[in-house]
């Protein structure tokens, strides 16, 4: 009954698997078994007033010692303040050949500081015409449904529809193109470089949700008119000034840089050719055109101005070169003057 007990779990106190052998079969498992098997020896239970005791002094030593868990939190907070020991560019953030890399330098920051000054206007240039990229490629992406219509108006159109070249498709995508472009430039995309790109993906969308605004009172309105009835006003879509962030990260209005008379003459006879609906977008888009040309040459007669700087350096260590003499003979004929 013996095996039978110990399938079925009867036994609780089989601590002992060979305790049921007989001793002579017992001594010669023990000695021709390869796995020798160890009796364990029952410990006696503790009386509760010791186990009790025990507990109070673990107790006690936890009390006496609270420096040892308090200054858990403060050593978080020290090593987080601490600069890391090997900047993100390594491979072992855990430190190892720190010592390598104390002298590192990003290499952008190596080829900002050796630039010539005509690179630097060149990158001023060159950042300025990506934004206006960037931003018909933004105007794309918002349109990419009246885009797609036209393609597949091409593909699989009706007949009429492509004798004339899907006419109504591409007017709907032009007028999107235009409307995005609009209201992107007024509402700044792409005005602050380095800025988060998750704020020019905001305006990004904010200007394709004003178009399809703009879209649904044009519907309206023309419901309105169908019915005999009053022709709803609307609030404009762009309301007060829209303030950018400059350069520096300093928030300057439109105000800063306020065209001449003669600019916004020629604006006002340009708008007049718009339809009421485009006017107001297409201000706004003039005004954010003219703000970003106006820093574009804020930019450039800086870098003319530091130039200066240097050739003046220059001439007074007496290390003038031909460039320097040709360049300020060439300033002095037609260089930008400061105002």
């Amino acid at each position: 009954m013996g095996w039978f007990d110990g399938w079925f779990g009867s036994d609780n106190s089989g601590s002992d698997p060979l305790r049921r052998l007989d001793p002579k079969l017992r001594e010669y498992l023990e000695k021709e078994s390869p796995v020798k098997y160890n009796t364990p020896t029952p410990q006696p239970p503790q009386p509760p007033q010791q186990a009790q005791q025990e507990k109070q002094q673990q107790q006690q030593q936890q009390k006496q010692s609270p420096s040892d868990t308090t200054p858990q939190p403060q050593q978080q907070q020290q090593q987080q303040h601490e600069p890391p020991a090997v900047p993100p560019q390594s491979l072992y953030p855990d430190g190892r050949y720190a010592h390598l890399w104390k002298t590192y330098r990003p290499l952008s920051a190596i080829e900002a500081e050796t630039k010539t000054d005509n690179e630097k206007l060149t990158d001023v240039l060159e950042a300025f015409k990506e934004r206006k990229a960037e931003i018909g490629r933004a105007a794309l992406e918002n349109c990419a449904e009246e885009q797609f219509d036209w393609s597949a108006c091409m593909k699989s159109g009706s007949w009429t529809a492509r004798m004339t070249m899907c006419r109504d498709e591409v007017r709907r995508f032009e007028r999107c193109y235009n409307a995005q472009s609009r209201l992107l430039k007024a509402l700044g995309y792409l005005s602050v470089h380095g800025r988060d790109p998750a704020v020019d993906e905001e305006i990004q969308m904010r200007a394709d949700e004003l178009f399809h605004r703009m879209l649904a009172q044009e519907r309206e309105v023309e419901k309105a008119r169908e019915e005999g009835r009053a022709v709803p006003v609307f609030k404009p879509l762009l309301e007060g000034k829209t303030e950018v962030a400059g350069p520096a990260g300093a928030v300057t209005s439109p105000g800063a840089y306020e065209p001449s008379e003669a600019i916004v003459a020629s604006w006002k006879e340009k708008l007049a050719k718009l339809p009421p609906e485009d006017r107001e977008a297409e201000e706004k888009a003039l005004r954010a055109e003219h703000r970003a040309k106006a820093e574009l040459a804020a930019q450039v007669q800086n870098l003319w101005q530091e130039q200066a700087k240097k050739r003046e350096a220059r001439k007074a260590e007496g290390k003038e070169t031909i460039m320097d003499r040709f360049s300020a003979l060439a300033g002095s004929w037609s260089g930008p003057k400061s105002t």
